[in-house]
């Protein structure tokens, strides 16, 4: 297997040359895009890092694949019952950019998000909250299998971990980093995926998801929590995530991002739609998976 890191103006040259359009990506590229670490902004380091936060769904689990193939459905059928005059496509064009927007924040925030759609066209909400259970049901017949799966000893757990996710944990780990995991999922539902995994032993620095009162918890928060904790600066912070609230935050204090653009659930190519956006929200590196640990890991942390 042979990795590169590929500045983003040489991989712009070649993808242009196979592709006008960009997306998606030739054939005679996929097997290069798997294995490839797209370095975004050359001459950035994590060497002074001595926390790392990963975002968990997408980034390291694949458990709740598929998640926004139930959300974004929900959310356009619902808009399209209030009559408008919208097209299904332009419909789904809103959905997918508010859904995009929050993704990383607390799934209730989207769910928000939706309310305020509906009241905008003239329509009369219900509360969030049962937008939020309506799209969890949803969701569950989705993965219910996944987890069932897993809690059986049925699966194993590599099947539903991002391509090389453990060893790039047990490698940062070894570096003598402080970890944490922070995600937007329900914590007694991540907590649980997260153990069923056999990841949570990593994360010394806490294991987080959304909370009740969802104004008690956010990335944000946990961000300035470990600033002020631990006498760090922002510059001493390293993310991966696969949505804009994570590599914003931690790009706003100074931090280094890398995004994980997966094409799941294979995540054995990038995904344009993803790519785009986690690099106009400041990603450094952009990933497909964590196959090129070794090269990717010597990037981030060369002197």
């Amino acid at each position: 297997m042979t990795c590169r890191t590929t500045p983003y103006y040489k991989f712009r040259q070649r993808l242009v040359k196979g592709s006008p359009h960009c997306c998606p990506p030739p054939t005679a590229y996929l097997l290069e895009w798997s294995l490839m670490i797209e370095n975004i902004r050359p001459g950035v380091s994590a060497r002074n890092a001595r926390v790392v936060i990963f975002d968990f769904d997408g980034t390291l689990s694949l458990i709740r694949s598929g998640w926004m193939d139930v959300m974004v459905p929900m959310m356009v059928e619902i808009l399209a019952d209030l009559k408008t005059g919208e097209t299904e496509e332009q419909l789904r064009t809103v959905v997918e950019d508010l859904v995009w927007r929050l993704t990383g924040k607390e799934t209730i925030y989207q769910m928000i998000a939706l309310a305020e759609a509906i009241e905008a066209r003239g329509g009369k909400p219900l509360d969030p909250l049962a937008y939020k259970k309506m799209y969890l049901d949803g969701l569950w017949e989705k993965i219910e299998s996944r987890v069932e799966s897993l809690r059986k000893g049925q699966a194993d757990p590599e099947q539903y971990l991002v391509p090389g996710a453990r060893a790039l944990l047990e490698e940062l780990k070894g570096r003598g980093l402080t970890m944490y995991l922070a995600s937007g999922t329900d914590e007694i539902y991540m907590k649980e995926e997260a153990r069923l995994l056999g990841i949570t032993g990593y994360f010394g620095g806490g294991v987080y998801g959304a909370l009740e009162d969802y104004k008690s918890f956010s990335k944000a928060i946990l961000i300035q929590r470990i600033l002020s904790s631990a006498e760090l600066s922002g510059q001493q912070i390293l993310v991966f995530g696969d949505g804009y609230v994570e590599i914003e935050e931690v790009k706003n204090v100074g931090g280094v991002a890398v995004g994980v653009a997966s094409e799941e659930p294979a995540c054995t190519r990038v995904d344009e739609w993803k790519r785009q956006r986690l690099i106009g929200v400041g990603a450094d590196y952009i990933v497909p998976n964590f196959l090129c640990r070794e090269e990717l890991v010597s990037s981030l942390f060369s002197a």
